[in-house]
């Protein structure tokens, strides 16, 4: 039997034929270089295993760095590595940073010198934030609740250790790491002629452009008791306290290489980057990787094959002059700026994360306006807008399409912070919700179709299924007002960190709230939202502290960063007995879908608190980094790594960013180049997402910086 298609049909294969077949010959045309530098380090002590190499160059369109780990026998290999000279040294946990030696691609002996360190205090110098931040005295439990200035110094309204941990961690991490050499000293503080520590942690809390929020927090958390254990903590160290040496790395940690490649400029604060399509990795392949500047309000760019660094301006769709711009002017001088005003004064857009969609256009959170438009409030006719009317929105969206090199706005009623993809025909951008309801979306199929706002976004708010009749009832009346009939459903409202849509099903959503002791929540939006929105919400486990970062596995499991308390967290809804009914409104109605593996490393003295931080989290749904489909990482935020997670065996394996010391990451993603070329066509990204670059080794002048992750089958792979 023949069978002939509709010259539509046929028209769309040839079409996705010729697409292949391009695609196919720009990956041959685009491919990393093949060049490589091997070599043996040896110290006094002999060949050295476990240790980095590090070849940087200033010859390429940005600097450029690559790392690898020397073998059992202290050989390397540095593969993939372009036409320059390079610098090539040795850094090491119990070694102090060796002389650098010239070398080029093809040189196969380049051997090299190890310095063993001849103090601990010499070593440590290297150790990550985590080590050191990890001498910090922090309270005992029997200190609260807290007794307020006159007493012990913390607050009052922190009832528990667990409770201080919490606010703490979630608050005094949230800009960059604690434990690196700028925060874990007053050197540069000494010409302001401070008598004691006290004083001068209770200034420098206060100066640059983030001093009014940290120092907030810090007296939140009650001021006289911050004081006291942050002066002990350098006190200690300028007297000579030093951390515990990490280990070095073992099996496969020393198959990783790292490749570095610098992007924006001294003072950018990048939030996140993105390099493909979360829900199909081959997308973009060997493209450019992009990240955005919050403070600068522009979209940054490295292309990885020819190491060109550039940026574009992100549009306001009002005059950026009039846009509100939410970063303030410093209350007292920076110590690196000055009173400058660094972020948002020339571009007020804001962007906060990026995704890309399955045509390879970049999506972002970013602010286009100010007042919030008549058809998101109260006595619109939008079918959302009468159902749950919202009076404003901080951050809306763009979009940013290579092929054309122009950006679309999208203005939002909902405030946009985080977003996800679905996995679903009409391509649903799904938005964490900050300010109150729990998700709002863009259907961007529609959106191309149609460029209607009003048609292709929707939201929901929280409401709970507590009288289990399988439907909601709003719990509150047509004014708006509460009304208590005890047959109605419940609302609730949880401030949602972050969102990730089931890849199985794209009307399902879930979100993380920081709420302590932190919850998750999951939205389902029926055929018919708003009117078929049914949330469910679920209160971690005890133990558990911060659910920050959220992800999911292809099977729809749930896991979890937990940011206070340092723990990977997994929940499995299909252990849960009840998902609705009587008592959920509260989320204590499936501990048994819990499971918490605690990360390692080390722990403020007297707890079994580990002091690193842990921003998000992801899973790598494809088997892009080698270590098995599934596989949850969890940023090592604070301890210069990602993590990665054998649920099985609960071991963890790290992936270390040893130069330059500072590698706070916000987030990460994974993306095929090659599907053929093996580990040489896989890598994960991750950039480094400190709010304050001058912190990152090497100070003030230092720029930002797009890694590479690619895991080989043995350190010696080329």
């Amino acid at each position: 039997m023949k069978i002939f298609l509709k010259p539509s049909v046929a028209i769309a294969l040839l079409f996705c034929s010729l697409f292949a077949a391009a695609q196919a010959q720009q990956t041959a045309e685009r491919a990393y270089p093949e060049g490589y530098i091997t070599g043996v380090v040896t110290s006094a002590n002999g060949p050295e295993a476990g240790v980095w190499v590090i070849a940087e160059t200033k010859e390429t369109n940005t600097p450029f760095v690559k790392i690898v780990v020397t073998d059992d026998d202290g050989r390397y290999t540095l593969p993939q590595m372009p036409e320059a000279t390079f610098n090539v040294w040795v850094r090491g946990y119990g070694l102090v940073d060796s002389e650098s030696v010239e070398g080029r691609p093809g040189d196969r002996d380049l051997n090299l010198t190890a310095v063993v360190a001849a103090t601990a205090r010499e070593a440590a110098a290297v150790y990550p934030a985590d080590y050191w931040f990890a001498l910090l005295e922090i309270p005992t439990s029997d200190m609260f609740p807290g007794t307020g200035p006159e007493g012990n110094g913390f607050s009052p309204q922190l009832e528990t250790q667990d409770e201080w941990v919490h606010a703490y961690k979630s608050r005094c991490h949230f800009c960059h790491q604690q434990g690196s050499e700028i925060t874990r000293t007053l050197d540069h503080m000494d010409h302001l002629g401070f008598d004691t520590h006290e004083e001068a942690w209770d200034y420098r809390l206060q100066l640059g452009v983030r001093g009014g929020g940290m120092y907030g927090s810090f007296v939140g958390l009650g001021r006289e008791g911050m004081m006291r254990i942050l002066g002990d903590w350098t006190r200690g160290i300028e007297a000579g306290l030093v951390p515990e040496q990490p280990p070095r790395p073992e099996g496969v940690e020393r198959n990783v290489v790292v490749t570095l490649r610098d992007i924006g400029g001294d003072h950018d604060f990048m939030h996140d980057e993105v390099t493909t399509d979360k829900n199909n990795p081959t997308v973009n392949a060997n493209g450019p990787v992009y990240a955005v500047s919050s403070g600068h309000g522009t979209l940054e760019i490295v292309d990885p094959i020819t190491n060109d660094n550039y940026k574009i301006n992100i549009p306001t769709r009002e005059d950026p002059r009039i846009v509100r711009n939410r970063f303030p002017q410093p209350g007292r001088p920076s110590n690196f700026w000055g009173m400058e005003h660094i972020w948002g004064v020339e571009n007020p857009s804001d962007p906060h994360n990026p995704m890309m969609d399955s045509l390879g256009r970049v999506w972002m959170t970013s602010k286009i306006r100010n007042d919030q438009p008549d058809w998101c409030r109260e006595g619109s006719d939008n079918k959302f807008a009468r159902y749950f009317p919202l009076t404003r929105s901080g951050r809306q969206a763009s979009v940013y399409d290579p092929e054309t090199q122009q950006f679309e706005l999208v203005d939002t009623c909902f405030s946009t912070h985080h977003l996800q993809f679905a996995n679903n025909p009409d391509r649903t951008l799904y938005f964490n919700e900050l300010s109150g309801p729990m998700f709002g979306w863009v259907d961007t199929r529609t959106w191309d179709l149609t460029h209607d706002e009003q048609a292709s976004q929707g939201w929901c708010p929280q409401i709970i299924d507590t009288n289990g009749d399988g439907v909601i009832t709003k719990p509150w009346n047509a004014a708006g007002e509460e009304n208590p009939n005890p047959a109605l459903d419940t609302e609730v409202s949880f401030r949602l960190y972050s969102v990730i849509p089931d890849p199985r099903d794209g009307d399902i959503v879930w979100g993380a709230s920081e709420s302590y002791p932190g919850h998750i929540v999951r939205l389902d939006r029926g055929d018919n939202p708003p009117e078929t929105c049914i949330s469910e919400v679920y209160q971690v486990a005890e133990g558990g502290l911060d659910p920050r970062g959220l992800d999911i596995d292809s099977n729809g499991v749930i896991w979890a960063a937990m940011a206070a308390s340092s723990h990977f967290a997994r929940f499995d809804r299909t252990q849960c007995d009840v998902l609705n009914g009587p008592g959920t409104a509260e989320g204590t109605h499936c501990a048994q879908g819990w499971t918490l593996f605690k990360t390692d490393g080390p722990t403020y003295p007297g707890t079994d608190i580990p002091s690193d931080f842990h921003y998000f989290g992801w899973v790598d749904q494809h088997n892009i980094s080698g270590l098995g489909k599934d596989t949850p990482i969890i940023t090592g935020s604070n301890s210069d790594s990602l993590i990665a997670l054998d649920p099985e065996t609960g071991d963890w394996t790290r992936l270390r960013v040893p130069y330059p010391l500072g590698f706070y990451q916000r987030g990460l993603d994974g993306r095929i180049d090659d599907i053929d070329a093996g580990w040489k066509g896989r890598s994960l990204w991750a950039n480094y997402g400190t709010h304050l670059i001058w912190h990152v080794e090497g100070g003030k002048g230092t720029t930002g910086k797009m890694v590479q992750f690619q895991i080989r089958p043995d350190p010696l792979a080329f």
